[in-house]
């Protein structure tokens, strides 16, 4: 018999800890190996976790919602084989005891199962036993515990989790809630307006008589506000922004958009041209591929371009293209659409989410001008393309022209990249987009 630690694992590059969603085992159960132990959260990704061991969880070390440094043990198994596996001992019966619960002014009696096998109550000295989670997301939504008393759970042994408090939420309104009375020596709380619920969240009366709606961060946006936070300390963000003329990827595009679908089964969109752009920028000035280490320079030799892709569920992931200087620009296209489908379905491995050298964003696709985007650490740049816009333009010949115009940005850290080599690689991409002969591309 012997006893086996799972850590936290390291989920990709710069990335320190993961927050635990949903633990698939409890203190106690058997598992098999390679069968899913645990559900994992970054910025980057949410990944199911095998157990590497075969046995019994003897003990699980942080709760649901937990954040846990990288390489911290989170659970420990024991490779008992005498537990019950297939062909092993009989499973433990199980029987069931009424639990009285004290919910207002209504004993409620709950069915809590029981067995031989040591296990945490769920009813202690006369109360119903939550878990520190179920806890905080009561606190956090302003759900007294009593109205939980009715409430069943479909985690171990009968206990409420997450799944079970956040269906509860948004049933809340439905009907009617027993609340406790409150202390006479303490003015009752504001009340939780229940006349509607929206998802994920609660709507409240505060004592100014203000009524808000709170709506408790999921794991990947608590990650992605501390990882932009991060960015700007780590960073001095200095912004250099131009306006390119596209009409002449505009026009080719329209001309060529239907022929390319039907050779690809994709759509040609402005994104490709730009990435193109972009990679023959990096290859003229190779330091903005860059990262740093202490005091040390590290120049990339590969060029991986990352690619911010909305997600939903209010989120935003950066799928890489890996050696994007070794692809034309129809092979750009294809691996963009792979990687955002991916990404839309969250599919994406942790090898299509890491090793990226520079990150493009495009703003435009929501309409916007332009934007000042916050670089993806260890990266040192992160171009940044508004909406196309037809706007009267005077020309070299000082004609007035309508034009098709696009603002860009490129944002880029002053630690090592300064104005001369910013605004330079910014030239170099807007030169590339409006002299470049498209149908050469193809």
């Amino acid at each position: 018999m012997a006893k086996h630690e799972i850590v936290m694992p390291q989920m990709g590059e710069s990335i320190t800890n993961g927050t635990i969603t949903k633990w698939h085992k409890a203190a106690g159960d058997t598992i098999k190996m390679d069968e899913i132990l645990l559900e994992i959260s970054t910025d980057k990704v949410e990944s199911e976790i095998p157990c590497p061991f075969e046995g019994r969880i003897e003990e699980v070390l942080y709760a649901e919602g937990d954040t846990v440094d990288v390489g911290i043990k989170i659970a420990v198994v024991e490779d008992d084989l005498s537990v019950a596996f297939e062909g092993g001992s009989t499973p433990a019966k199980s029987t069931e005891v009424e639990v009285e619960v004290t919910s207002g002014d209504v004993a409620v009696a709950v069915a809590a199962p029981t067995t031989t096998q040591a296990a945490p109550a769920e009813a202690t000295g006369g109360r119903r036993f939550y878990t520190p989670l179920v806890r905080a997301l009561a606190n956090e939504n302003g759900v007294d515990l009593n109205e939980l008393a009715a409430l069943v759970g479909t985690g171990a042994g009968g206990r409420v989790n997450k799944d079970d408090f956040m269906n509860f939420l948004k049933s809340r309104g439905s009907a009617p809630v027993a609340k406790a009375a409150p202390a006479p020596s303490a003015p009752a709380p504001a009340a939780p307006v229940s006349t509607s619920v929206p998802a994920g969240g609660t709507i409240q009366t505060l004592a100014t008589g203000e009524r808000v709606e709170i709506i408790p961060m999921d794991n990947m946006r608590k990650a992605i506000a501390k990882n932009m936070v991060a960015s700007k300390l780590t960073s001095p963000h200095v912004d250099s922004l131009d306006e390119i003329d596209m009409t002449k990827l505009v026009k080719f595009r329209e001309g060529f958009k239907n022929e390319f679908k039907a050779q690809e089964g994709i759509s040609l969109t402005y994104t490709h041209f730009i990435l193109y752009a972009l990679v023959q920028a990096l290859r003229e000035h190779p330091m903005v591929n860059a990262s740093l280490d202490g005091s040390n320079i590290i120049v990339k030799k590969d060029i991986n371009l990352g690619c911010a892709v909305a997600v939903p569920g209010n989120g935003l992931v950066v799928p890489v293209i890996k050696s994007a200087d070794s692809l034309n620009i129809t092979g750009i296209a294809r691996k963009v659409n792979e990687l955002a489908v991916k990404a839309r379905n969250k599919k994406l491995t942790m090898d299509e989410l890491t090793g990226g050298t520079f990150t493009f964003t495009n703003v435009g696709s929501f309409g916007t001008l332009m934007a000042t985007p916050v670089i993806l650490q260890p990266q040192l740049g992160i171009f940044a393309s508004g909406v196309i816009k037809k706007r009267p333009v005077v020309t070299a010949d000082d004609a007035i022209a309508i034009r098709s115009m696009m603002y860009s940005t490129h944002t880029y850290d002053h630690r090592l990249i300064d104005g001369e080599l910013g605004g330079r690689f910014l030239a170099s991409v807007k030169h590339n987009l409006e002299n470049m002969d498209p149908s050469s591309l193809f």
